[in-house]
């Protein structure tokens, strides 16, 4: 990507986008593949957003997702309609928790093939109850999955519509209606297990198993629906060969991309729209009848003038590390190379996730900082150079959960370098060997290992209070003022394709895909 991308640009055209994240060039290129004039205008120096690959590490070739780093709810439908040269990998592991039971180092490993499968949960917990109550409780999932992942990209159904296309009142009411807690504790025994099940209600969103707000319900349904299946694949070639693929299609259809620009006001009649941005050289405006703004709600507020929403607040610690090989497990049953392909779940037991939910609530970091890792490069090894291919380096990405931003006010970069400290004595305490030994330096002799708070993320990427999501994420279905497709504003030209809207959250494309539909409809209409 260029330093900067400034094109002359027109006066006036058919679609503004203000903001050129993942979102935003979807929406870019199904405009322009309409016959629409198109101008996205990003303000950072390329496009992409929180789904980018950068090299971190002075000197090294290792391409990295430094943000978003897995995909599962980008539809197949996106990636045929624009003709994307892009691919994703499955992985052979789904997870691997490790414990210590009876004074001996143990894990659960789930992937493999089913009878392996059922042989961990058998060793685990010492019968097949478990994994009988995982194959229903997952086999529930998938139905309900099959079933509304589709609608994602349809205009959003109405709640007893949903209900309907569901068609089983008991997963509706496992998933919509009660929090997942009481599911989570009725099907499963074993404290392990559950919590490897409660971690897809927590991660990006500040919750507890029981909160009354279902905010981790709607994690949850977001996080095993994707693709139809629930599935998570790795990105091949990194997070940035999807928004690199985008950015393409998007220029190749016709639209215009203006890096360096900053949007700092919005002036619309609901007919006619003026945008007015910021460059190096000074200001400038461009009118345009419809205005997609890929950034977040608070975003959208600033920019049109509108009284903000509630103020968001994200929970999560992001750590990326390049390591000169894996680490030896104390759980000698697993290979590395399995245990770090999957999801590898750090202090995420059901009370352990419930303590440390309780301490960051009071005010604390928590004493065993609950995590998740997974190595990209098992799945892709297209990310690092050959040479370090050829001598066994790899990736490990952390995702950290329940270290909220507000716990980072006080002193930001101390409590960063103790929240990250801590986080990784509590994986070190599975390991045959020190983290530190493995991790790779850089070109100045600095260890290979970044770390990201949510005010780090406020900062870089304007995620309001380092939020994900933007905000909590909503239901899949309309509610009072959620509009035809989930993307419209109080302002008729003026739609969110970020993921703050409707259906938005994680790496999906959906709401670019809905505000564009949406903008063709008013057009044909």
């Amino acid at each position: 990507m260029p330093a900067h991308e400034r094109p002359d640009l027109r006066d006036r055209y058919d679609t503004v986008i203000v903001g050129g994240g993942h979102n935003g060039l979807v929406a870019a290129a199904y405009l322009a593949r309409a016959g629409k004039s198109v101008l996205v205008l990003e303000r950072l120096a390329g496009t992409g957003g929180a789904a980018v690959s950068t090299r971190p590490f002075a000197g090294i070739d290792a391409r990295l997702s430094r943000y978003s780093y897995l995909v599962s709810l980008l539809p197949r439908k996106i990636v045929r309609d624009l003709d994307l040269d892009f691919r994703v990998r499955g992985r052979t592991v789904s997870s691997y928790t490790p414990v210590e039971r009876d004074g001996r180092p143990t894990g659960l490993l789930v992937g493999g093939g089913e009878l392996r499968t059922r042989e961990a949960f058998a060793r685990l917990t010492g019968g097949e109850r478990e994994y009988e109550s995982w194959q229903r409780f997952y086999a529930m999932t998938g139905r309900v999955a099959e079933r509304v992942f589709p609608t994602l990209t349809e205009p959003l159904p109405a709640r007893d519509e949903l209900r309907r296309r569901v068609d089983d009142e008991d997963a509706w009411r496992t998933l919509f209606e009660e929090p997942i807690g009481i599911a989570v504790e009725a099907d499963f025994a074993d404290d392990l297990v559950r919590g490897v099940v409660l971690t897809d209600a927590l991660i990006g969103t500040f919750a507890d198993a029981h909160d009354p707000s279902l905010r981790q319900n709607r994690c949850f349904l977001y996080h095993v629906i994707g693709g139809g299946t629930g599935a998570w694949d790795v990105p091949v070639g990194g997070m940035g060969a999807l928004t690199d693929a985008l950015a393409g299609a998007a220029r190749n259809a016709g639209a215009v991309l203006a890096t360096g620009h900053e949007v700092v006001r919005v002036d619309t009649d609901g007919r006619a729209a003026e945008v007015t941005y910021r460059t190096a050289d000074g200001e400038g405006t461009v009118a345009a009848r419809h205005i997609l703004v890929n950034a977040s709600p608070q975003e959208l507020a600033a920019l049109t003038g509108d009284a903000p929403p509630s103020p968001a607040e994200g929970a999560q610690l992001k750590v990326n590390m390049l390591l000169t090989r894996l680490p030896r497990l104390k759980d000698t049953s697993v290979d590395p190379r399995e245990a770090f392909a999957g999801t590898f779940h750090i202090a995420e037991g059901y009370e352990q996730l419930a303590a440390a939910h309780a301490q960051a609530t009071a005010g604390e970091l928590p004493a065993a900082p609950p995590s998740e890792i997974y190595c990209h490069s098992l799945t892709d090894p297209t990310i690092l150079g050959p040479d370090l291919v050829e001598q066994g380096y790899q990736t490990l990405t952390l995702f950290g959960l329940h270290t909220p931003a507000r716990l980072f006010a006080r002193d930001h970069d101390a409590v960063r370098d103790e929240l990250l400290k801590s986080t990784l004595a509590q994986l070190d305490a599975h390991l045959a060997e020190p983290l530190a030994d493995c991790l790779a330096t850089d070109a100045d002799g600095r260890p290979c290992i970044e770390a990201k708070t949510p005010l780090d993320l406020e900062r870089d990427l304007r995620l309001p209070g380092g939020n994900i999501f933007h905000r909590d994420l909503t239901w899949p279905y309309a509610e009072e003022g959620s509009g035809r497709w989930g993307v419209e504003t109080r302002h008729a030209n003026v739609l969110l394709c970020g993921a703050g809207a409707v259906r938005g959250g994680g790496v999906s494309g959906v709401p670019g895909h809905n505000a564009a539909m949406a903008v063709l409809e008013a057009e044909q209409g």
